[in-house]
């Protein structure tokens, strides 16, 4: 039964103001400064400082700028950090983040393409043609994603393949891909909808591909097919190699065995029992490639096998809310900086599993975790490696407190070597298909 607002109920929430002595204070206070700056709690601060008893990387901290790549920049940062340990290569090395872009976007487009067709029956309001229209293509992804795009073109060092104007800032990319996608879709949808042929279908979505791939080598470049990688070492010796490729610079400088990765999440919520697997309706960029895979833990064994990776040397990939009780300048995540609740005179409490089923809380950011502060066995804060550059936080790392992890942290990336025997077998399931606006299909 609906039920209007009457001036005598704004009369009795306008008297019930005198029941709190401060509300006074709290309103200049608020007005004049803004909510979080006047809930901030300094005194959580100094728990937060920047030493930990297993650190694992120092390297300088990159800058995903204007974009939406963290996906991207995380996962070549656990590489690079392998490039520098084996190769001893300047701590200022990067891998080619517009190589992967590139062929992201490309593959991302050549997905949307085939959705439309597999959808073009059903009618245009229904719920996934319009969760496909919405956003045809953007610049978030997946652990697996990233490993389907160098399972099939490899990776460059940033030397081969440099930032542009269009990698370090999306926007107008974006927008010119989602509107050209856009309208391919109406045309496909009325080829199929008007009984074409497949064969005259696929042959125009190829020619709409060729179109895409113009559209971004005008705006990221051309992808380099091979490439001379040419460094001096941090002892300053000189090293060359020559006319090397993607796909053969990935295999001798990375020489990773991305099968050996899974991924694992915490979601706490009803449909989603633990030791399960889930993958994402819609969800990926690579046809035919390595699909989304989730294996749903509890939180402690997410930071129990985050912790073993770390001991072996190894950093860690993660997925998590990075907007949640953040303070991007200091370069702190937890839970006690902000008091919004206390401020305001009220209760805002939600468990983890609430704020993933009522919208207050999805994966909007990944990053790197470098290290661990470990006391009396356990651990009390984190070492995060972000892609914000090196003016935020301690030269671009962040602390994030425990218990930050255990309310924001949805995904970590981990050796499969460091699961237990039933773990390895559970992964193995086949995994049950969540609807594409499930909330652990939002960083991509």
């Amino acid at each position: 039964m609906d039920q209007p607002i009457e001036p005598k109920n704004i009369e009795r929430y306008a008297n019930n103001l005198n029941d709190y002595d401060d509300s006074n204070v709290v309103r200049r206070a608020v007005t004049h400064n803004g909510i979080l700056k006047t809930a901030a709690d300094f005194e959580a601060n100094p728990k937060m400082d920047p030493v930990f008893s297993i650190d694992v990387s120092d390297q300088r901290v990159s800058d995903q700028k204007r974009s939406g790549r963290c996906w991207l920049f995380a996962a070549l940062n656990t590489m690079r950090t392998k490039v520098e340990n084996d190769f001893n290569v300047p701590k200022d090395f990067e891998l080619s983040q517009a190589y992967i872009f590139f062929w992201d976007k490309f593959e991302k487009s050549n997905y949307f393409l085939n959705n439309v067709i597999n959808t073009a029956e059903q009618p245009l309001d229904s719920r996934k043609v319009s969760f496909l229209m919405a956003t045809p293509q953007q610049d978030g992804g997946q652990w697996d994603m990233l490993c389907a795009l160098i399972e099939k073109y490899g990776i460059v060092p940033k030397s081969a393949m440099p930032e542009t104007a269009n990698s370090e800032n999306s926007s107008e990319l974006n927008a010119a891909l989602n509107t050209q996608l856009r309208h391919d879709a109406v045309i496909l949808r009325k080829m199929i909808n008007d009984g074409q042929k497949a064969e005259i279908i696929n042959a125009k979505r190829d020619d709409m591909i060729n179109e895409i791939y113009r559209m971004l080598v005008y705006s990221l470049g051309k992808p380099v097919e091979k490439f001379n990688f040419e460094y001096r070492d941090q002892e300053k010796e000189y090293h060359i190699d020559e006319n090397i490729t993607p796909k053969a610079f990935f295999q001798k400088y990375i020489n990773l065995d991305l099968e050996d990765y899974v991924s694992l999440i915490n979601s706490p919520t009803e449909d989603k029992p633990y030791n399960k697997t889930y993958t994402v309706e819609m969800l990926g960029n690579v046809v035919g490639g390595r699909p989304i895979k989730h294996f749903n833990l509890p939180i402690e064994e997410l930071k129990k096998l985050t912790i073993k990776q770390l001991e072996a040397g190894e950093t860690v990939w993660f997925g998590s809310d990075v907007v949640k009780d953040t303070d991007r300048k200091q370069g702190i995540m937890d839970t006690r900086l902000y008091h919004v609740d206390e401020l305001m005179h009220t209760d805002m409490s939600l468990t983890k599993a609430q704020r993933l089923d009522y919208g207050e809380s999805v994966m909007d950011h990944a990053m790197v975790i470098t290290g661990v502060d470990i006391v009396n066995g356990k651990p009390t804060k984190w070492k995060v490696e972000n892609s914000w550059g090196d003016k935020v936080g301690t030269k671009g790392y962040f602390v994030m407190s425990d218990d930050w992890f255990n309310e924001f942290v949805y995904q970590v990336v981990i050796n499969k070597k460091f699961l237990s025997e039933k773990e390895k077998e559970e992964q193995q399931q086949a995994p049950k298909i969540l609807a594409p606006w499930d909330p652990m299909g939002t960083l991509a």
